[in-house]
Parts: structure tokens; sequence; C-alpha cells
């Protein structure tokens, strides 16, 4: 049957239900409102940002999220274990080794590896970390470390996956995605999900900021480090704005001619994804460029600081600065929040520390380590840390044994740990000054208060106002969720 032909045979209940006149229409719009169900994927303007309403209170706005792809070691930074230095060298008992996965440790004839970090206690609060982490130190009060973390991946791309989508399977939408389905951006010139890289990339790349099976328009938006902050956003040469506009003009009138058509919210995603792309040409060189920043404030966020003398360091990207770049990426972020960007992806990589763990775990200290408390301080003192939260997050941790591969001479590293790690946040309503969870005394399991990704995804939820069960979205017969089937809100978290 021909389009005209199916368009003359449509039922009464379809042009009630479809018509854009109709009252079907109408009246589910009414009522999807109400109950706080219309979003910018269901919405008639598809370039609507804030339509949906929250599911309770909202304490965060924003939501910094610093993905520290490939597990720093929690036992050299954040949960101080005295007693592996007194186990040093000592096997495992057999029980425990027998039911753990390994990537590259061969666990009969691993052995117990100290740390050669020192600990200090900072703020109020004691808080104890390394050595390696001295401007966090200083802002103990604001933060809350969870030293009880566990996940059920033990290799990297399908823990980065658990730790961003909810689950470890490809094609899921991100916690970003989730958060401006659920929201929209606060944002009319900016994505409401933007991702900053440093380092080597991830071994989860761009699958780590996708919208899965949401609408396009709610995927992470990655901005370069150099040159043009997103790719082919500058009209070519010769290409005047009055006649880009009337392009983007008539475009617009055709896509809009085939949603009223077939109603594919992909469309809708298109239209509204040329626009602000349009607006983004002016809005993003202005975000990117740092010259009305004062000095002060770049020396602040270490700005400018030259890399460390050495070289084959698994957290930059040979001859790039990623001292400097880092430090940009949480200046921007600060930016970004003030222009109203829900959610903000800081990516660097790569803390896989399998061998070398001293030199190259201080590497990636020292790159973090000042940007990160700058950041946390100028939101404090700006007004907005109450409103952003900001997360340290990572798939998994380091095993409190020394990896011992096959073919390599010498134990300087450690392998990956899933049962037992750590995580940092701060701000969005959240107790500061506060540590949470605990580890046996060498850090292999948990013994009080474990923590799922799933429950930090259902506690940032409710941080935003949205309950995670309520925000769903269906798709091949079945409701689906961020935090799939399980999550639970921590109440002790929060403020």
């Amino acid at each position: 049957m021909n389009p005209f032909e199916s368009k003359l045979n449509h039922s009464r209940r379809e042009f009630l239900t479809t018509s854009a006149s109709g009252l079907g229409g109408i009246a589910l719009g009414s009522m999807l409102s109400q109950d706080g169900l219309l979003n910018a994927a269901t919405a008639k303007d598809p370039d609507q940002f804030n339509a949906l309403n929250s599911h309770q209170e909202a304490k965060a706005k924003a939501c910094i999220f610093i993905f520290m792809a490939g597990a720093p070691s929690q036992l050299d930074l954040f949960d101080h274990k005295p007693k592996l230095n007194e186990l040093d060298g000592e096997k495992m008992p057999k029980e425990l080794t027998d039911k753990a996965r390994f990537a590259f440790l061969q666990p009969d004839t691993a052995t117990i590896m100290g740390s050669p970090r020192k600990w200090k206690r900072h703020g109020e609060c004691g808080m104890e970390l390394s050595d390696l982490l001295p401007n966090l130190g200083t802002c103990a009060d604001d933060m809350l470390l969870v030293r009880s973390m566990h996940s059920e991946e033990f290799n990297h791309h399908p823990g980065q996956l658990l730790m961003q989508c909810g689950v470890s399977r490809f094609g899921m939408p991100t916690m970003g995605s989730w958060l401006n389905y659920g929201l929209g951006s606060e944002s009319r010139n900016l994505p409401g999900y933007v991702v900053l890289t440093a380092g080597r990339g991830s071994s989860g790349g761009s699958t780590l900021w996708q919208s899965g099976f949401l609408p396009s328009k709610y995927s992470g938006v990655q901005f370069r480090n150099e040159g043009s902050p997103v790719l082919n956003l500058k009209n070519p040469e010769g290409l005047p704005d009055e006649l880009q506009r009337g392009g983007l003009d008539a475009l617009k009138d055709l896509n809009e001619r085939k949603y009223a058509e077939i109603r594919d919210p992909e469309i809708a995603s298109r239209i509204a994804n040329y626009e602000l792309a349009n607006r983004m040409q002016t809005a993003a060189p202005e975000l990117v460029d740092l010259s009305g920043e004062s000095q002060k404030t770049l020396d602040f966020y270490g700005i400018g600081r030259p890399e460390p003398e050495g070289s084959n360091f698994r957290g930059s990207l040979p001859g790039k600065q990623t001292y400097d770049t880092f430090a940009r990426n949480c200046l921007l972020a600060r930016r970004m929040v003030e222009r109203g960007v829900r959610f903000i992806n800081i990516v660097h990589a790569s803390w896989d520390q399998h061998s070398d763990l001293d030199t190259q775990l201080g590497y990636n200290a020292g790159a973090v380590d000042q940007p990160i408390a700058a950041l946390i301080k100028d939101l404090k003192q700006r007004g907005l840390l109450d409103s952003t939260m900001v997360v340290w997050g990572s798939e998994f941790g380091r095993t409190p044994l020394g990896e011992n591969r096959r073919g390599r001479a010498g134990v300087t590293g450690r392998d990956h740990h899933p049962f037992a790690y750590s995580m940092m946040l701060a701000g969005g309503g959240l107790k500061g000054g506060m540590t949470y969870g605990e580890t046996d005394e060498i850090g292999w399991n948990i013994v009080d208060k474990p923590v799922h990704a799933n429950d930090l995804h259902a506690t940032m939820l409710h941080q935003f106002g949205l309950d995670h069960l309520k925000l769903t979205y269906r798709f091949q017969g079945r409701d689906f969720r961020l935090t799939d089937v399980g999550g639970k809100v921590i109440t002790d978290w929060i403020a």
C-alpha cells in the first residue's frame, strides 16, 4: 500500500491518538505532563529542554564525574592497610585465591605486597589518605570517602561499562544520558552532556558516553583538547552565516514534516542536534577560551605545570602535556557547570599499573591531585558545590597481592581486584568528612557496608530528584533503567 492510501485508511482511533490536533494527543500530553513523564524525547517541540518534573526535591543540579580508567590502587591512595607491610612476601590462604579470578597474576606463587606510602589524617574528620594526595587531603571535610565498593567484573571494558551504564553490556545508555533524558539540560547553547579526556584513552572508548537506545541527543559530546572544541563546528571557508541559516531552516522544515508523519524520536533528535550545533558555534569557543580567567585561578588549578621528567608513563600520551590537559579539563568543568551543562565526564587513563606501581601511580596522582582539589574548592567558594556533585570513580581496584606475571622479573605492580575498592564524592547534598564502609585487614574483602555501582547510581539520581525505579525507558518490550534490576539509595550519605 502506498503512503497516500495508508493515510486515507487511518482508523478513527489512530486519528485521535496521532493527529497533532487530536483529542487523544491533547489528553495524553496533559496526563504525561501531570505525571512528570513528558520529556524532550516525547515533546512536540523537539528542542524542548526542561520538561520532566523531578520525582522528589532535588539537591544536585550538575555532576562532574571524574573517571580514572584503568583502576587506581586503593591500597596506595585511599585505604590504609598497615598489615600489608607486616605480611609482605607471605602467601595468601588458598581458600581465598581459589575463589578469585585474575587477569595476569599467578595465584599459586603470588605473595602479599606491602606499600611504600606514608599516610596522614586530614581535616577535622581525620580522613586518612596517602602522601600522594596532599591537596585532596585539604578537602577532607567536604569529601565522602567510600572504601567498600565492589564489582562482579574483573576486566576493564566490562567493568567500565558497569560503572558508566549500570550494566556491563554494549548498547546501554550511560548515567549522563539518563540524567539528561530525565531532567534535560539547563544550557540552551551547550550540550547537556560533555566528555573531556586526558592521557591515553580508556579501554571502553566512546562506549562510555553513548546514549544507547535513548535518542541520540542524549549522547555525550566529546570536546577536543586542541583546535576547535568539536570537529566540524566551524563553517567552511566562504560560507556566510545567513546562507548556513537558510540551509538549516530548510533542513529543519523537511525533518519536521517527516517527524509529523512517523513520529520517530530520532528525527526530533536530529533537528535538536542541528540547532544546538549552530548555537555552539559561538558558545563552545567562548567556553574553552580561558583568557578571561585570572592568573591566580590558572595557577590554582595547575594549568601550565610542566610534565615530570621521565617517559613511558601509562597515564600520559607521548608528546602531550597531560598535567596541563587534566588541569584545563577541571577548570573547563567548572565553567560548564556555570553555563548549565548537566553532566561532565572527565576521563583520564590509564591507571592500569601491573608493574612499576610506585613510579606510575606517583605520576598519575600528581596529574590529578591539585586540579581536583582546586575544582572542589573553587566550586565551594562560588557557592556551587552544594548543587554540584563531584565524583572520583573507576571500574575496580587493585589486589593486595603483588603481580607475578609469567615472563616478568620482579613483583612491582598489582592486578585487577573487583572485590573491594574505593571511590570519593563531594557536594551535591552529600555528607562531607565521612568515611563509609570497611575492608578486612589486607583489603581483600569488604567487612562492612558493601556498595555496588547500582547503589551509587540510585543515590546519585536521588540527589537529582529522580527515583531510580521510576526513571525508565521502554525498549524492545521492556522498561529499562540505569540501575537495571538492583540498586538502593544509601541514605547514610545524604546530608
